[in-house]
């Protein structure tokens, strides 16, 4: 759009707060923000965090025993409402359907602005997080709010077909757009200088995994699969980079599969470090079949890291068995042997990581903000033209 638009954007994944959404929220901004629109963030206060940007709104928030590290909304809402107030928008973005999103769409019905969400999350995936209630009841409950919240928005997005899917089978028909979330290109870094940081020999295979450590990720069968590996390559190590509840069941299982030695749990990585892991390493990995996209496997990819996922979900739907990446069957032997087929040759890691780069480089942070204004200004447009049928 050529005019300059006035944006609400409501997140309770928002930086400080590390992961997909809140990496691709702050991403969306900025460039939003960079391109001269004015773009406010609603999102949760986190403690400790004491935010320095003056168009970031904080509400109260705490932080409740079974979803640590990610505060619920509190009230009073009302310094932030007389914000909202104040600020003539011309559209709301939602980036999820739970509490601070349904702020953002009350506020939007109540003011009569059209709204936009973004559905980030196979969220009902994540039902066992809620460990005081059955978790058929809690799937049952996500799924009826998911359906509730996205068919009251004027527009969704998804970051990919699969996530659509999910929607539709939730019997959510309100228009959407599939719009993949763009990630920053790396700059260039000195592979060996990066290795040598790390302390690997030149024959060292690093595999690294990028992500929580959390039940979803299917990091069972790849601790499993990768202990396979290791018997027939035994220069072969494992770096988790992220952390998470599951991290102690993680590493009881690499005791008992006899490969601690050999296996790095990194931890959180600062932002201004997660690039000299990837350049340092030789292979990723992956198996969760929960993403909505993978960011990380993408990111991976621009880094010119083959890659080796397990099929299904959205983190799989970039990937062109053979050409940019290989797909493994969400089995222990298969993985194993996918991977196994990538660390053999050197010209395979090669070939799989400049076709991976290549087939990435569309889904700059540029490309998916093009993308985003273009469906901001037809909701815009939409909502407008209905308004001026229903005016005398």
């Amino acid at each position: 759009m050529s005019m300059p638009l006035r944006i609400a954007v409501f997140s309770d994944s928002a930086l400080p707060l590390i992961n997909g959404v809140s990496v691709s929220v702050a991403a969306l901004i900025q460039e939003l923000r960079d391109r001269g629109h004015d773009v406010d963030l609603y999102a949760n206060r986190f403690p400790g965090f004491v935010e320095t940007h003056p168009n970031n709104i904080r509400f109260n928030a705490v932080e409740i025993p079974f979803w640590r590290g990610y505060p619920v909304t509190m009230p009073p809402l009302g310094a932030q409402l007389k914000r909202f107030r104040a600020r003539p928008y011309d559209i709301v973005h939602t980036h999820t359907p739970f509490p601070v999103g349904m702020i953002g769409l009350r506020w939007a019905e109540s003011h009569e602005l059209p709204i936009v969400s973004t559905y980030h999350t196979l969220y009902d995936r994540y039902s066992h997080y809620v460990k005081i209630l059955p978790p058929r009841f809690v799937r049952y409950r996500i799924a009826r709010h998911t359906n509730y919240y996205y068919s009251r928005v004027n527009h969704v997005i998804t970051p990919s077909e699969a996530s659509l899917k999910w929607l539709r089978r939730h019997d959510v028909h309100t228009s959407a757009t599939i719009i993949p979330t763009g990630s920053p290109l790396p700059k260039p870094q000195n592979r060996a200088e990066l290795r040598a940081k790390f302390g690997l020999n030149p024959t060292d295979l690093v595999l690294l995994y990028a992500g929580r450590l959390a039940p979803e990720k299917n990091l069972r069968l790849l601790l499993e699969a990768v202990s396979d590996v290791m018997r027939e390559r035994p220069e072969a190590q494992l770096w988790l980079m992220g952390d998470g509840p599951y991290r102690g069941a993680c590493e009881d299982l690499v005791d008992q599969l006899k490969i601690r030695s050999r296996v790095k749990f990194l931890g959180f990585v600062s932002q201004t470090s997660v690039g000299e892991v990837y350049g340092a390493a030789d292979l990723f990995v992956f198996a969760s079949v929960t993403e909505t996209q993978g960011l990380v496997v993408q990111e991976a990819m621009l880094h010119r890291l083959p890659v080796v996922v397990v099929s299904g979900g959205g983190a799989s739907e970039t990937i062109v068995d053979g050409h940019n990446g290989l797909l493994a069957r969400n089995d222990r032997m298969d993985f194993c042997q996918k991977m196994i087929e990538v660390l053999s040759s050197n010209e395979s890691r090669n070939r799989l990581a400049e076709a991976g780069f290549h087939s990435q480089l569309p889904r700059s942070i540029p490309a998916m903000v093009d993308r985003v204004l273009q469906v901001y200004g037809q909701v815009i447009s939409e909502f407008r033209s209905k308004e001026a049928k229903l005016d005398p």
